[in-house]
């Protein structure tokens, strides 16, 4: 814990993420953000990630023209820069995302779901785009509670949404939850989602994707070419590393509608728990004052870690912090997360 930290302004901070930089270099501009100029041994202290990682996570803020080292005394300190002053600067460079960082992206997230380690029947290639189209239908037709789609597609045709509206009207007449990701429309062009859907936004989308039910999971065999089909995945853990990457994504993405950070609207006893915690009391002391079990603190505050998609407690509290969630105390100091605690 440094002694010198101090709480910077109460302003919403940016995500960076939805411009291209990484969640490691957002994490590092949020904590410069909300606890002032620091060192890169200091920050790795701090968010407990390795000093190269820091480094270049500095490194690359400094490119993007977020941050910039501080002239106040002999340290090496780094400072980050305002939102408004950043998103100016990242408006006029970032544009939408290369076709081989598309691939790469793409490339990366059916890595992490080992396609190659699915049992037989668990995996389904579609030959075609409109082999996929009527899949689609048939998958949507029995679906109950909840519709994820990641749109990859800057300009969605007139074909295409002739073939989406009316399964859209049906999942929302049977009271479907959809939540659709996709990225900025084209310059003078804007999309106005169909009245009920959840629409976010994001510059850095890995790959098309939609969540059926939480039962199944399909996308392109090939990113630049959808015409050459789809994969269908229905194994569980599959089905479910994929709906994990949806929502880690939506939890950081823009919503077009709001300011520049999206929401994140906590249960009262996520709430109650979260201020508890940042007040410095322990699990012990939070179950005692809440009447829970200490097992229940710690499952929810894991539960809402992996809703966000961050990796310690400390990252946590940013998120909530830059994002308003919750209230940042005066006295905030962070220490270094504890990882069998946060493991």
């Amino acid at each position: 814990m440094r002694g010198d930290a101090r709480v910077m302004g109460t302003s919403v901070i940016p995500t960076l993420g939805r411009w291209g930089l990484t969640p490691d270099a957002d994490l590092i501009y949020r904590t410069l953000r909300l606890l002032g100029p620091d060192t890169t041994p200091q920050l790795a202290r701090e968010v407990g990630l390795s000093a190269a990682r820091v480094g270049a996570a500095v490194d690359e803020l400094v490119a993007a023209g977020a941050a910039c080292q501080s002239a106040e005394g002999g340290d090496r300190r780094w400072v980050a820069l305002d939102g408004p002053r950043v998103l100016g600067v990242l408006g006029r460079r970032r544009g939408p995302m290369e076709m081989a960082d598309r691939h790469r992206r793409h490339l990366a997230a059916v890595a992490g779901v080992h396609l190659d380690r699915l049992p037989p029947g668990a995996v389904r290639r579609l030959p075609s785009r409109s082999a996929a189209r009527a899949r689609i239908a048939d998958l949507a037709a029995c679906e109950r509670v909840e519709h994820l789609a990641i749109n990859t597609e800057q300009v969605i045709s007139a074909e295409a949404a002739r073939a989406a509206a009316p399964l859209d009207q049906a999942l929302l007449a049977r009271g479907v939850r959809m939540r659709n990701l996709g990225i900025p429309p084209a310059a003078g062009r804007v999309l106005t989602p169909a009245p009920g859907v959840e629409h976010r936004e994001s510059e850095a989308l890995p790959l098309k994707l939609m969540v059926f039910d939480r039962r199944a999971a399909l996308f392109p065999a090939d990113p630049a070419d959808f015409n050459a089909g789809a994969v269908e995945v229905t194994d569980p853990d599959a089905v479910a590393r994929l709906t994990e990457l949806f929502h880690t994504i939506w939890y950081s993405a823009r919503d077009p509608r709001r300011q520049e950070v999206p929401t994140i609207v906590l249960t009262h006893r996520e709430r109650a728990i979260v201020e508890l915690l940042a007040a410095g009391e322990s699990e012990e002391a939070v179950a005692i004052a809440l009447g829970l079990s200490r097992r229940t603190v710690v499952y929810t505050v894991r539960s809402l870690m992996d809703r966000i998609g961050v990796e310690n407690r400390f990252q946590l509290a940013l998120c909530l912090g830059a994002a308003q969630a919750v209230p940042l105390p005066p006295s905030f100091r962070p220490c270094r997360p504890d990882s069998q605690e946060d493991s």
